[in-house]
């Protein structure tokens, strides 16, 4: 798996926002009950090796949705481009999601998915 939460954590845009210990970026369904905002969550969408037919892989690709949560428009926004500048240096964005508010927490939300090509060895 792909150091994704080590990458996010190290980068002062994405702290600055989600801030430090935690940093507010949970595996998916592990956001804490009444967590601060705003926040975001990640799920492995699915990873496939890169075969070969003389060697084994020496490398996957990770497909990583990433959610986020905050009580503005303008905050979810912050928090999308903090993780942009953060990730895109590693990865590539492979989906920028739809907008949405949460009916029951009328939180607002996005996702993007990210493509990851990460050694295995």
């Amino acid at each position: 798996m792909p150091p994704l939460f080590r990458v996010c954590a190290a980068n002062a845009g994405v702290t600055a926002l989600l801030g430090v210990n935690p940093t507010r970026l949970f595996p998916f369904g592990d956001a804490p009950e009444n967590v601060a905002k705003p926040y975001a969550t990640y799920q492995v969408l699915n990873g496939l090796p890169e075969n070969y037919l003389d060697d084994p892989p020496d490398v996957d690709d990770w497909d990583i949705q990433i959610d986020i949560y905050a009580e503005s428009v303008a905050s979810v926004n912050a928090v999308l481009g903090a993780f942009r500048r953060a990730l895109e240096p590693h990865c590539y964005i492979e989906r920028l999601g739809g907008t949405s508010t949460e009916a029951a927490t009328k939180l607002k939300t996005t996702n993007f998915d990210i493509s990851w090509y990460y050694p295995t060895r």
